[in-house]
């Protein structure tokens, strides 16, 4: 079976500068890749370079990502944005950060699902964007749509994030840190939520996590870089039972013991 996204020596440079060198991995439908470092590894940026969204000057100068069996690396302006939030969707680290401040959630929302498909009125707009915040558990829809972002906790944001990612039913989301400005179980509603959404849409997933233990409980596949350049990369087992490289050894003995076994393995 063909991959559904094939990344292929991938380098990505800033001016005469490369960050990000000779990175692989290809998934199929339903997979889930957790790409885990530390800060300023590259994990970001691989995954924004994949949508086409690298930022300033940044660039992909060597390699391929290949979508569906054609090359991105050609992509104009125009098929870039037909892709976004479609083919392929991002969630962010605090998805407040996305949402503009002075207007309400839902007329972002309804501007949004309209921009995609303008053959939606706005009250077909309206009503999908509603059964979309449902059905991330967010109560209360049509106060929702009414709030500003700052009326919103941490966690409901990331909701509305998610909620938004997956209008279009994208066949990959990838998903930046999305847990880490939350609290633990917040965290842990937000995790449940991206797995119950993989399960529902069989969605192939990339997740950024500094989180091991986050990574083995959610993925198929995982993938460890450090300073630009993946140090180790196999199947969940193959990284957390059998790792070969000494950074991914000294990142799987940081995890915390919960009783008698490492949080991983839990």
């Amino acid at each position: 079976m063909a991959a559904l996204l094939e990344v292929k020596n991938l380098e990505i440079s800033y001016g005469d500068r490369v960050t990000v060198a000779d990175v692989n991995f290809a998934l199929e439908q339903g997979e889930i890749l957790s790409i885990v470092g530390e800060s300023g590894s590259g994990k970001t940026t691989v995954i924004r370079a994949a949508m086409g969204c690298l930022p300033g000057n940044g660039r992909i100068s060597g390699g391929d990502v290949i979508f569906e069996g054609r090359s991105l690396l050609n992509n104009t302006a125009d098929q870039w944005r037909a892709m976004s939030g479609t083919a392929m969707s991002m969630i962010f680290q605090d998805s407040g950060n996305m949402i503009n401040p002075i207007r309400t959630i839902g007329s972002q929302f309804i501007d949004f699902i309209r921009r995609h498909d303008p053959a939606k009125s706005k009250s077909e707009a309206r009503n999908k964007a509603e059964e979309m915040l449902a059905s991330v558990n967010l109560p209360n829809v049509k106060t929702i749509m009414a709030n500003y972002p700052f009326e919103l906790s941490g966690g409901m944001r990331q909701r509305v994030g998610i909620a938004m990612a997956m209008t279009f039913s994208p066949k990959i989301l990838l998903a930046d840190e999305p847990t880490s400005a939350l609290d633990g179980t917040t965290q842990a509603q937000i995790v449940n939520q991206i797995m119950d959404l993989r399960a529902k849409y069989n969605v192939t997933v990339i997740i950024v996590t500094h989180n091991l233990g986050l990574a083995s409980y959610m993925s198929n596949k995982i993938m460890v870089m450090k300073n630009g350049r993946v140090t180790e990369s196999g199947t969940r087992d193959e990284v957390i039972f059998n790792p070969k490289d000494d950074y991914t050894k000294t990142l799987l003995a940081a995890v915390p013991i919960i009783g008698s076994e490492p949080y991983y393995a839990a």
